[in-house]
């Protein structure tokens, strides 16, 4: 569909659509990497412009789903990969939170219900075996769809999906 095709209507009711379906998921995701709400949200606000920009191109689009999970994913990682985010994070308590091996006052109570410590524990992990927790566990994503997004090989995801278990497993264990 050209661009002279385009009904502003459609747009922006596939705009809503994707906003009400994907907002709340994308937001954890981000925040999965980020550990900041509101990096989270600007992350994802980011997202749907892009999605917005790109809505002439949706019938290219093979999987909606992982279209916009890719895009997420690669907005973080820049993110994380940028300079100004590696002053603000190293220079943060949060990586003494994260490397103390004893728990902090905040840990203790974030500790009293069972899926919140999980989720403190996932968000522990190195973002490597975060990630593909998050996209196989939270977004029940299978194995090919993680490969596609992350664009890694199916026995890579498979690989740091055990060692992820196995990690979280090690921190719910020494935690409690």
């Amino acid at each position: 569909m050209g661009k002279e095709n385009v009904n502003p209507e459609n747009k922006n009711a596939w705009f809503e659509i994707i906003m009400d379906e994907y907002g709340d998921r994308l937001t954890k995701l981000s925040y999965n990497y980020t550990k900041d709400w509101n990096l989270a949200e600007d992350i994802v606000q980011d997202v749907f412009i892009t999605c917005y920009k790109e809505y002439e191109n949706i019938d290219k689009i093979v999987s909606l789903k992982a279209w916009i999970f890719r895009i997420t994913i690669n907005k973080c990682k820049d993110l994380l990969k940028s300079s100004i985010f590696k002053r603000v994070v190293t220079n943060s308590d949060l990586l003494t939170l994260t490397k103390s091996s004893e728990l902090s006052p905040e840990m203790s109570i974030m500790k009293s219900s069972e899926e919140e410590f999980l989720s403190t524990c996932v968000l522990v992990l190195p973002i490597k075996y975060r990630e593909v927790i998050t996209l196989y566990y939270y977004e029940e994503l299978s194995i090919e769809e993680i490969s596609e997004i992350l664009k890694k090989n199916r026995n890579t995801i498979k690989t740091r999906l055990n060692r992820a278990r196995m990690k979280l497993k090690a921190l719910m264990e020494r935690w409690k």
